[in-house]
């Protein structure tokens, strides 16, 4: 699958991805980070700025937010409740875009100049600004930690560094399940919730293929989620215990699952997220392992497929493990330079640590809410119309919890591009995904210093 755009829908809420994540913007935003890590020799060696209890008790003045698209309009939204209950605050949210947005963040970072108060930052980047900005961040600690239980634990780690330390608030979290197109599985004879392991789901694949003359699923092979949504199905990324693991047994595995998808042609390669939105439209492919938030494309971009659509746990690779992942979410952070950082993590506090505006958030904007508690509320458990009445939220708010914590680092970026040409080779060229990634992960070790796990 391609990363995808926020789509808003007309008519109700609906849960949606609010971010535009294109090839080109996610490499020049990696190249300019990656940039002023070298620059800085890793970062400003100093210890970053502190905020305690003893300093949160005065909030007034100006915080300025930067976001973007539905997520500022949701920070819009709930700034003057937050500004009646603190009279002598004021909230400004600047919609800054997302194709610049960290292009802007680390301009700003590297210079100390330029931030507002409150940033938006997508979780698995903040660890590469918590690695090569140490100051650049506030450290929330003190006054973050008692909420930790609250939330997701995937979305927890995110914004934690080695060390414990808390650098942000989660905001909203993608759970993955599987999606399947219902008139499909019927021809076929397959009963969903019998896609137990990935074995499974491949088996199915070639029924359904010989019944319906339907592919299993899309993938771009130049740059796909699905393979590290599998790593972090099996409780990794990149890295783990600061050693490269691209090429372990976890990798292996995930990576032979796909290139057997691939040998039995049950995979439809498209380029992009439009590629796979008209593959979907089009109905070339019986299912959609992806997150939460494709919910809103299905039912804003193709309303004539109501009631064709079901959705169940991911499979697991062995029998009775973890059958979810995760892709996507992002956090809220006090930059390091906030002259108002009280009021600014009083306001952060406000939005995403309480489950009536994380509720309002989910119903309004479409945003999944990390803060477990926001998921009890009556909406996750309704019928869904779109998906012929079952209540599809409810399968991602039980799978939100069980998502695995993975370990990402500044050196993600850099990993990412090595292991996206690895696994394209192996899935366009027939490459032995031993030996590609074994390959990958040298260059890797090469590139970052890090060493490879035994």
């Amino acid at each position: 699958m391609a990363t995808s755009p926020e789509r808003t829908a007309p008519g109700g809420p609906r849960v949606g991805r609010r971010t535009i994540l294109t090839a080109g913007a996610a490499g020049a935003a990696s190249a300019l980070l990656a940039a002023a890590g070298c620059a800085t020799g890793g970062g400003v060696k100093k210890a970053g700025p502190t905020l305690t209890a003893g300093g949160s008790a005065a909030v007034k003045g100006t915080v300025g937010v930067w976001s973007w698209d539905v997520a500022a309009k949701a920070l819009k939204r709930l700034a003057p409740s937050f500004e009646r209950r603190h009279p002598a605050a004021r909230v400004e949210v600047v919609d800054i875009g997302y194709d610049n947005a960290y292009d802007k963040i680390t301009v700003g970072l590297k210079s100390g100049k330029g931030l507002p108060d409150v940033l938006t930052v997508e979780g698995s980047r903040l660890p590469g600004y918590i690695g090569v900005f140490p100051g650049g961040l506030y450290d929330l600690t003190s006054l973050a930690a008692r909420h930790r239980t609250r939330f997701a634990p995937a979305a927890w780690k995110d914004v934690t560094d080695e060390n414990g330390r808390v650098f942000a608030l989660p905001w909203d979290a993608g759970p993955c399940a599987l999606y399947y197109r219902t008139d499909m599985f019927e021809s076929a004879g397959i009963a969903p919730n019998s896609l137990a392991t990935w074995d499974d789901y491949v088996r199915a694949g070639e029924r359904i293929k010989s019944a319906t003359g339907k592919k299993l699923l899309v993938m771009d092979p130049q740059e796909d989620s699905l393979f590290p949504m599998l790593l972090q199905q099996q409780g990794q990324r990149y890295v783990r215990n600061g050693e490269i693991v691209v090429a372990d047994r976890q990798a292996v595995r995930a990576a032979t699952l796909l290139k057997t998808l691939a040998d039995k042609d049950l995979i439809a390669f498209e380029t992009g997220w439009d590629g796979l939105i008209a593959a979907t439209k089009a109905g070339k492919v019986a299912t959609t392992p992806y997150a939460v938030w494709w919910s809103g494309t299905l039912t804003d971009e193709m309303k004539e497929l109501k009631g064709k659509f079901g959705v169940v746990p991911l499979p697991a690779f062995d029998p009775g493990g973890v059958r979810t992942s995760n892709d996507g979410g992002s956090t809220l952070a006090v930059s390091g330079r906030s002259a108002n950082a009280s009021a600014a993590w009083a306001f952060v506090e406000f939005v995403l640590a309480d489950a009536a505006n994380q509720v309002s958030m989910l119903t309004n904007e479409g945003l999944f809410p990390a803060y477990l508690p926001a998921l009890q509320d009556p909406f996750i458990t309704a019928p869904q119309p779109y998906y012929g009445g079952e209540p599809v939220f409810k399968v991602f708010a039980d799978l939100a919890d069980a998502v695995p914590p993975v370990e990402d680092t500044k050196d993600g970026p850099k990993a990412r591009d090595i292991v996206n040409r690895a696994i394209s080779g192996i899935l366009l060229h027939g490459k032995d995904p031993k030996a590609a990634l074994g390959s990958a992960a040298r260059q890797i070790a090469a590139a970052t210093g890090r060493p490879i796990a035994g």
